[in-house]
């Protein structure tokens, strides 16, 4: 499943991260994947986040699409992606 999300100038979490060049927190770019995992699986409680790198910083204005992979464990696996450019990825337990 994927799930593409523009970074509204005004969300909260941008406020003094960081003064002159905000960019979105990773924990957001997190709530964001397990609030996709939630509409996709029907399971909004339980997820344990196994494993999460960030490549890049985002900034307000950046739309981003959010991928959902099955993994053969049953785990789900996420790419956070800006166009062509990896943003974070990771897996869910």
């Amino acid at each position: 499943m994927t799930h593409h999300w523009t970074v509204p100038a005004d969300l909260p979490a941008l406020v003094g991260h960081f003064p002159g060049r905000p960019i979105v927190p990773g924990v957001v770019l997190l709530d964001r994947v397990l609030l996709l995992a939630a509409q996709t699986t029907g399971r909004s409680t339980g997820w344990c986040i196994d494993n999460a790198k960030f490549f890049r910083p985002v900034g307000p204005g950046t739309t981003l699409s959010f991928e959902l992979f099955t993994r053969p464990s049953g785990a789900l696996a996420f790419a956070v992606r800006d166009g062509e450019h990896e943003v974070a990825s990771g897996i869910l337990g």
